[in-house]
C-alpha cells in the first residue's frame, strides 16, 4: 500500500496537476476568505467556506479522473491486479494519496484563523470545526471520484461523470426547492433519470440490447404507476433530492456544531464509495 501511496503523490507532484489543484483550491478558497473575512470583517472562516463548497464539483474531476481510469485504458491495471498486493491496498494507497492532496491545502487553510486572531477576537473552536467539515466532505467527494474512475477507461467520461455527481450533490436542496411535487413533475423526472441510468448501464456492460431491456421494463413500470397509482408519486421528488444533498449536514458546522453524527456521515460516505471501487477493481481482477 506505501509502494501505491508513494507512486500516486509522485506522479500529481512530478506532473501539474497536483500543483494546480493546490492553486486553484487555495485561489478560490483565498478569494471568499478575502471577500468575507478581510473586506466584510467577519472573525468566523465558516462563511466563506461554506460559500465556496462547489469548488469541489471543479476540482474533484481534476485528480480523480485519471486514478484508476488512465490505467484501464493503458491495461498497465493488469500489473496491479496480478501482483500479490491485496485489492483493498490498491485502493486504500490511492485514495490516500488524493487525501493527501487536500489535506495539504487544508493545512494552509488552518492558518487563517490566526491571522484573523491579528485583528481581533476569534472563536477558534467554531472556525476549525468548519474547517474540519470542510476536508471531511472533500474526503467524501474523493471516494466518489475515485469510484467513477473505476467505472470507465475514459478519463474524459471519468471528469464529466464526477463533476455531474458531485454538483448535484451540491445542489441538491436548490434543485428539491425548484421542482414541482405534482405526480406529473415526478413522473418526468424519474424518466430523465432512468434514461441517464440506461446511459451508464451500457456504458458499464458493453451490451446495448441489456440497457435497452432494462430501461424498457423500467419506464413501462413506472408508466404503469403513475397512470393507476399516480398520487404515491406526489412529493416524492423534493424528498429524494433533498436526501442527495452532501451539504445538509456540513451546513451545520457553520454554527459551530461538532457532533458525532457528522464525522460519521461523511467517512461512512467514503467508506462505501471505496467498498465500491474494491467490488469493481476485484470483479475486474477475477474476470
Amino acid at each position: 500500500m506505501i509502494a501505491i501511496y508513494k507512486k500516486e503523490l509522485r506522479t500529481y507532484f512530478n506532473s501539474v496537476i497536483g500543483w494546480l489543484f493546490l492553486a486553484f483550491f487555495l485561489a478560490f478558497v483565498g478569494l471568499y476568505v478575502y471577500l468575507y473575512n478581510f473586506l466584510e470583517g467577519f472573525a468566523f472562516i465558516g462563511y466563506a467556506l461554506s460559500s465556496v463548497t462547489l469548488i469541489f464539483a471543479l476540482l474533484v474531476p481534476m485528480v480523480t479522473m485519471r486514478i484508476i481510469a488512465e490505467e484501464n485504458r493503458q491495461k498497465t491495471d493488469q500489473l496491479l491486479l496480478t501482483s500479490p498486493v491485496s485489492i483493498w491496498k490498491i485502493v486504500a494507497g490511492k485514495y490516500l494519496a488524493l487525501v493527501t492532496l487536500i489535506a495539504i491545502a487544508i493545512m494552509v487553510i488552518c492558518i487563517y484563523p490566526l491571522l484573523f486572531s491579528s485583528f481581533g477576537a476569534v472563536n477558534f473552536p467554531m472556525s476549525y470545526t468548519a474547517i474540519f467539515g470542510f476536508f471531511l466532505i472533500g474526503c467524501a467527494y474523493l471516494a466518489i471520484g475515485l469510484f467513477i474512475s473505476s467505472l470507465t477507461e475514459s478519463q474524459a467520461f471519468a471528469a464529466v461523470m464526477t463533476f455531474i455527481v458531485v454538483l448535484l450533490t451540491c445542489l441538491a436542496d436548490g434543485v428539491a426547492a425548484l421542482i414541482p411535487s405534482t405526480p406529473k413533475a415526478a413522473w418526468v423526472t424519474y424518466s430523465v433519470i432512468w434514461v441517464l441510468l440506461a446511459v451508464w448501464m451500457w456504458r458499464v456492460l458493453k451490451n446495448a440490447t441489456v440497457a435497452v431491456v432494462i430501461f424498457s421494463l423500467g419506464e413501462c413500470a413506472l408508466t404503469a404507476l403513475y397512470l393507476l397509482k399516480g398520487p404515491l408519486l406526489e412529493g416524492t421528488v423534493p424528498t429524494i433530492f433533498g436526501a442527495f444533498s452532501l451539504l445538509r449536514v456540513y451546513n451545520e458546522t457553520t454554527a459551530g456544531v461538532l457532533e458525532l453524527r457528522m464525522p460519521v456521515y461523511y467517512l461512512s460516505i467514503a467508506f462505501v464509495f471505496c467498498f465500491l471501487t474494491y467490488q469493481n477493481i476485484r470483479k475486474r481482477r477475477y474476470s
